[in-house]
């Protein structure tokens, strides 16, 4: 995988070494020092750290969890994805990235913001800071969080409850809303540049909004979320990483350069799509209008898609240019979430409060939100053929908020099949569908739209018709880390889950 490739380019004129340096009594002349540093620098820095690490691993791993992709033809780079498993190693670096540079950066800025009372930037800094280390509850259950930024020094720091992190996060976002006007200026960052402190104030509130209905499955939530729903002030557009991105190496979108470009000396795909989403999205007499969004055409400009948990690798049949690829650009946005999936969670609440008519609405605000994002016509179709239900209304969220991530947000999409139990497994497994040892044997046309399946070949600690979980703690995190907890088992559900 190519490691921090966004980074090194557009965070060198950042002092993206200097997270590190203004914290090193080594000072180097050339480099910014704590005398000289300020949250426009860290801020960016952090940023860049999140967007090539959401926007690329938690991209590809949560496309392959929860079947948007699979490994292509003869090769093997992410084929224990496929199979649904995560190894301590695999995730190292990605949990190295978030804590050792977006948050230990975003400290800085919080530090900062508090102390000179730059209550935008503050605010900005505990959003992030806030989704960050949501994304990390949600691989882990677990991880440190009270005892994580007090002591550098402390390689043993506590891990706490997934719960108890969510709830202290939920406690700063309103502490830091509490504080902020929308007229306070928020520092140099990428995702609202040179703007007020007004969608700062929507994105939190869309965190909040997201945080709190993962807990109200499992907590009384409902006050908060009554007077959060009641106040109305969520983004009015996706909020996205974009418009800095550039078709040059060590600039390009962090999923593409990855996946896509050749810029490295690599040519090898990995990314294929898999065949529940395509036939999920392509059915007899009906093919949704965001598919040819979503993924490209194969070389027959036919949509076709693989199988989890092989890569086909013995086959004379099913070459790389038979399956589907994912769209990519170099430009290509890194969303944290979209107008689709605040909808949706609009729509589970109102379900929630037996507000039928209300949830309706939003659930077809969410539809028409993901078509628009898409750039395609024919949402009114779509809700015509897949209208809400309120009786089964997890189903009927689930699986249209499945679709509608396909091409957006792979990693909360694997959250939100965990939470909600939809897409559920189906009767038919990989193996039904194909045979290893008989190469004419795929039969896609067995699989039931909508539904997950059992990878042909699955980690035997998931086993058959269930998702992996959660994710074993990283090794970066837990090797030295007298404190960290047994791991409770890839199918044990993060606390929201349960």
């Amino acid at each position: 995988m190519k490691k921090l490739f966004l980074i090194a380019t557009i965070a060198s004129g950042l002092a993206f070494t200097s997270c590190d340096s203004y914290l090193d009594i080594n000072e180097s002349p050339n480099s910014p020092t704590e005398s000289n540093m300020n949250a426009g620098i860290m801020m960016p820095a952090a940023e860049i750290n999140l967007v090539a690490t959401y926007g690329d691993f938690m991209r590809i791993t949560g496309g392959y969890f929860a079947q948007y992709y699979t490994q292509t033809y003869g090769t093997s780079n992410y084929l224990d994805y496929s199979k649904f498993t995560m190894s301590a190693t695999r995730s190292s670096g990605a949990y190295t990235q978030l804590t050792s540079r977006t948050l230990k950066s975003l400290d800085y800025v919080l530090r900062f913001s508090r102390e000179s009372q730059e209550w935008g930037t503050y605010l900005a800094a505990t959003t992030l800071k806030a989704f960050t280390y949501q994304v990390l509850v949600d691989c882990y259950g677990e991880v440190p969080y009270t005892e994580a930024m007090q002591d550098l020094n402390n390689m043993s720091p506590k891990y706490d409850e997934g719960s108890d992190i969510y709830d202290a996060l939920i406690d700063s976002l309103d502490v830091a809303l509490s504080k902020v006007t929308a007229a306070n200026k928020v520092c140099t960052n990428l995702l609202y540049p040179d703007q007020d402190a007004t969608n700062w104030i929507r994105f939190a509130n869309a965190v909040k909004l997201k945080m709190l209905m993962r807990e109200s499955g499992v907590k009384d939530v409902q006050a908060k979320l009554d007077a959060l729903v009641a106040q109305g002030n969520f983004p009015t557009a996706d909020v996205e990483y974009k418009g800095f991105f550039k078709n040059e190496s060590g600039q390009m979108s962090p999923f593409y350069a990855e996946e896509f470009s050749s810029a490295w000396g690599s040519t090898q795909q990995n990314v294929v799509a898999n065949l529940a989403i395509i036939g999920t999205m392509q059915q007899s007499g009906y093919t949704d209008p965001r598919l040819a969004a979503f993924f490209r055409p194969n070389g027959n400009k036919e949509f076709v898609g693989g199988l989890s948990g092989t890569n086909f690798s013995t086959t004379k049949t099913f070459k790389s240019s038979y399956w589907c690829r994912p769209v990519a650009s170099y430009d290509m946005p890194v969303s944290l979430i979209s107008l689709s999936e605040i909808e949706f969670f609009l729509s589970e609440y109102y379900a929630k409060k037996g507000d039928a008519a209300n949830a309706a609405a939003h659930y077809d605000a969410a539809i028409q939100a993901s078509f628009a994002s898409a750039g395609v016509s024919g949402a009114d179709q779509y809700i015509a053929r897949n209208p809400f239900d309120q009786v089964n209304y997890k189903q009927s969220i689930g699986v249209a908020k499945w679709v509608a991530l396909a091409g957006v947000n792979t990693f909360e999409s694997w959250c939100e099949i965990r939470r909600l139990d939809y897409p559920a497994f189906g009767n038919v497994s990989g193996s039904d569908m194909y045979d290893l040892q008989k190469d004419a044997s795929f039969a896609p046309d067995k699989y039931v739209p909508g539904t997950l399946y059992t990878p042909i070949q699955v980690f035997g600690e998931v086993g058959a018709n269930k998702l992996l979980e959660r994710w074993p703690y990283a090794e970066s995190s837990a090797a030295r880390n007298g404190n960290a907890p047994a791991f409770p088992g890839y199918t044990v559900p993060v606390f929201w889950g349960k």
